[in-house]
């Protein structure tokens, strides 16, 4: 049987995918389900579980809806989550790309202090700023504010989540910048010279026109930003370790805690599943909030 050419260009195209298909299998769906049979079991790091453990069916999801530390940690999360990859980076990174756009001086120099937080791994990024949140004279933050008059503070423990968010923001204003730096230029300038000619005063041309044909490129930021800040761990591991009193506990450190802390790896997985619905239910929320089409 003779192949024709469309056929053959489709199973090319199907050869081509299948090593990303295979790396996506290994690296993400086979995890997920291995969590999730791991997380009706009662295995441990210690005990009689680490020799034998035993199914023990939604026991462990009971434990974890019941447990107000879990409730504790997941609103940490979202208000972390909220706070620095849907509000600061979106809204830093819109107003740089605005601003990057416009013919302005030393445009290189300002898109290289903005890109290279980005490029900095998660854990020197926190040693960096643990430097800046210091307590006492010392601290630079604390050097800062004292020349206007106001008293050193200890920063991680006075504002211990605003804090992480401040740092969580000014590492991601790089990416939002350059998704919608693209997204920007990716509009037709005929558009915007048609719509002055028809009177349409600065404002209308930004609601009517900018935002509704840069939603493609919004949904996609708000989806990418959002699970990959819901999956942040070394960050906050680092400058807080979830302290002082679970206030920056996200649920990346409350999984670590659970299961390499408390030795409870079955449970440890059971928040890990949840996780996992969470940021698929955020990004159900995403696509129909947006009305984009995936």
């Amino acid at each position: 049987m003779q192949l024709t050419y469309e056929r053959r260009k489709q199973l090319t195209y199907r050869f081509m995918m299948t090593p990303a298909l295979l790396l996506m299998f290994i690296f993400i769906v086979f995890p997920a389900f291995y969590a999730f049979s791991l997380s009706l079991t009662n295995e441990a790091l210690l005990g009689f579980a680490a020799k034998e453990s035993s199914f023990v069916g939604l026991s462990n999801f009971e434990r974890l809806f019941a447990d107000p530390l879990f409730w504790n940690s997941l609103k940490v999360t979202l208000l972390f989550v909220i706070g620095s990859a849907v509000i600061g980076q979106f809204l830093l990174g819109f107003l740089s790309a605005v601003l990057l756009l416009r013919p302005i001086r030393f445009k290189a120099m300002f898109n290289a202090m903005i890109c290279l937080p980005n490029a900095v791994p998660e854990m020197v990024v926190g040693f960096l700023w643990i430097s800046m949140y210091a307590s006492g004279e010392y601290g630079t933050l604390n050097r800062i504010v004292v020349w206007f008059g106001v008293d050193p503070q200890q920063w991680l423990y006075s504002f211990p989540l605003m804090a992480i968010i401040i740092v969580n923001t000014w590492r991601g204003v790089a990416f939002a910048m350059i998704l919608l730096t693209s997204g920007l230029s990716s509009i037709p300038k005929d558009i915007y010279e048609a719509a002055r000619v028809d009177g349409a005063s600065d404002r209308q041309i930004f609601w009517r026109i900018t935002i509704p044909m840069l939603m493609p490129t919004i949904f996609l930021y708000m989806f990418v930003s959002t699970v990959t800040t819901f999956a942040i761990f070394g960050l906050v591991y680092t400058l807080s370790r979830g302290g002082p009193a679970n206030s920056t506990e996200i649920l990346g450190i409350y999984i670590y805690n659970q299961s390499f802390t408390a030795f409870q790896l079955g449970y440890g997985a059971s928040v890990a599943v949840v996780s996992l619905v969470v940021s698929m239910l955020i990004g159900v929320f995403y696509v129909r909030m947006f009305k984009v089409e995936v």
